[in-house]
């Protein structure tokens, strides 16, 4: 089974909109018969997620690091957890067991993984798209900062075309399977 790569909060944030939009999200990865890989946890938007693609039938696979699991944060119900040293090695295995990254609104965390995901992908190390589910205009101010990096002059706007903020799932769809893995960042001398 092909896996998406899910980073959202362990919080849900103070509006209805990001719940609802965990549980569409939740259920249009089971309706499309992926997985659903995650940062293992069973609060906020990732509770949410995990709960609703089990609860469709869909199945869970958590990445979690040792801290966290004894903080007793690790979702007790889904099909797979690995368990891993650090970080790093979370957003590693994460992006090795899925076919593309989506991130629901989240706090720094969320934003921390998704900017790995991206610039492993301008490298040559993540060959699979990179999906800001820009819910309520949540990402609106981080596709502003992606247009500064690049009308400044330090992301080629090819790259920057590389990744989707949307909050259309049928757009998602659409690009996951249209997706065409850039090439590798290259270095002009000067």
């Amino acid at each position: 089974m092909k896996n998406i790569a899910v980073y959202c909060g362990a919080s849900s944030g103070n509006k209805a909109i990001y719940t609802e939009a965990a549980e569409k999200l939740g259920h249009w990865i089971v309706a499309h018969h992926y997985g659903l890989t995650y940062g293992g946890g069973k609060f906020g938007l990732m509770g949410t997620i995990s709960d609703t693609v089990l609860n469709d039938h869909g199945y869970v696979h958590g990445v979690i690091t040792k801290d966290m699991v004894n903080r007793e944060l690790t979702h007790k119900k889904i099909d797979q957890v690995d368990i891993v040293d650090s970080i790093d090695q979370r957003k590693e295995l994460m992006l090795k067991n899925s076919i593309a990254s989506i991130a629901l609104p989240g706090g720094p965390g969320t934003l921390e993984e998704m900017a790995d995901a991206f610039s492993w992908t301008r490298i040559g190390k993540n060959p699979d798209p990179c999906i800001f589910y820009n819910v309520n205009h949540y990402y609106d101010p981080l596709k502003a900062m992606f247009n500064q990096m690049t009308n400044e002059g330090f992301l080629e706007e090819k790259s920057k075309n590389t990744l989707l903020f949307t909050d259309s799932l049928s757009v998602i769809d659409k690009y996951i399977n249209n997706y065409v893995t850039p090439k590798k960042r290259q270095y002009k001398n000067k």
